[in-house]
């Protein structure tokens, strides 16, 4: 039973599903025509279709999470930096003074 089943189960890549998902979310036809027209079950579509958008929200998660680690990291290096300029400062200041008498 299960060869069978198998035997009649077609495989789709990543790129066929992202564009029955995308073809589905452009919304030129209807679901059941889509479905149709492709040879999938809806409930099979809906699943794509959920797996693709959870997937942008991560990938788009990752990225706002890549560009808030850059801002984190460059504001790091300009307060390390602050904090070596009044070292610096302060140096100075303590090298030339001269105590009144």
């Amino acid at each position: 039973m299960k060869d069978i089943r198998l035997a009649t189960c077609a495989q789709y890549s990543a790129e066929e599903k992202i564009r029955i998902a995308l073809e589905g979310l452009r919304g030129d036809d209807s679901i059941a025509e889509l479905c149709g027209r492709e040879g999938i079950a809806q409930g099979v579509y809906y699943k794509w279709s959920k797996d693709f958008m959870e997937a942008v929200k991560k990938r788009l998660a990752d990225a706002s999470f890549g560009r808030a680690q850059t801002i984190l990291n460059k504001r790091e290096r300009i307060k390390r930096k602050a904090i070596e300029q009044r070292r610096l400062h302060h140096q100075k200041q303590a090298a030339s003074y001269q105590p009144t008498r």
